[in-house]
């Protein structure tokens, strides 16, 4: 079975990821990670690709892990299985990925959503770290992403009850970009990917991977990435490209090298 459907140019230059499990509210169990995983690889690689949609249908992004798989674990087999290896992977995507959420982003849907670099969400969207009403915690980012995105006390409130946030709570928090009515979510998130994948694919890269460094360093040290990315760009052709074009005032063709 394939657990996701892929279409590599729903719009010019941009790819669409849709998680395929509707019946089980597209739940993540570890050969649907694995797929993913697998396929964010290649899209990578494919220069024809330079911004990525991932969503799920209007019902739910993800409700979570598949607990089944998980349920008569023990500690030791959960070591050993190492599911975090492929969120881990998944996180060293170069190009953006873009989370059209609809309906429940639950437990590892929530933390899948925030594994990407921005958020459309319909007016449905419900987002939470339900975990420890089954007791257990999150373990694919969801004490640290949600922190980093909505703050310590929010973060804490819902990691310790489980509550679900709004749509609308999600981006006074910060943790979305944009909400919209459930039938543009999808749309709208391909309209964003569509904008980005109009600028240098070569310094989109630059761009994303600075980014990310300000959640794992010093801001000395992430400066220090920031201005090596800058000085990097200029052995671009986008970038002769794309000064030029200013400097002309006409629209610039940007070819990712």
């Amino acid at each position: 079975m394939e657990y996701i459907k892929v279409n590599s140019q729903v719009e010019k230059h941009v790819a669409l990821i849709e998680l395929n499990r509707p019946k089980a509210l597209n739940a993540l169990k570890i050969e649907l990670m694995t797929e993913l995983k697998e396929t964010l690889i290649q899209l990578d690689e494919d220069d024809s690709v330079r911004a990525i949609v991932l969503t799920g249908n209007a019902r739910a992004f993800a409700a979570g892990a598949d607990i089944k798989q998980m349920a008569g674990k023990g500690a030791i087999d959960m070591f050993n299985i190492d599911q975090f290896s492929t969120w881990d992977r998944i996180k060293k995507t170069k190009k953006p990925i873009i989370a059209a959420v609809s309906g429940f982003a639950l437990g590892g849907g929530c933390e899948l959503a925030m594994l990407c670099d921005m958020i459309v969400a319909s007016e449905t969207a419900k987002f939470g770290q339900p975990e420890i009403k089954i007791g257990v915690i999150p373990g694919a980012g969801g004490t640290q992403r949600l922190t980093r995105a909505v703050g310590k006390v929010r973060a804490m409130e819902m990691v310790l009850t489980g509550r679900f946030i709004s749509a609308e709570e999600a981006f006074q928090a910060g943790l979305i970009n944009k909400v919209v009515p459930v039938e543009l979510y999808l749309k709208e998130a391909i309209k964003l990917a569509q904008k980005v994948a109009e600028m240098s694919p070569i310094a989109i890269k630059l761009a994303k991977e600075a980014v990310l460094q300000a959640f794992n360093t010093s801001l000395d040290d992430g400066l220090l990435l920031e201005r090596k990315n800058f000085y990097l760009a200029f052995a671009s052709q986008d970038q002769k490209e794309g000064m030029n074009a200013f400097v002309e005032k006409r629209k610039p063709n940007f070819i990712g090298k």
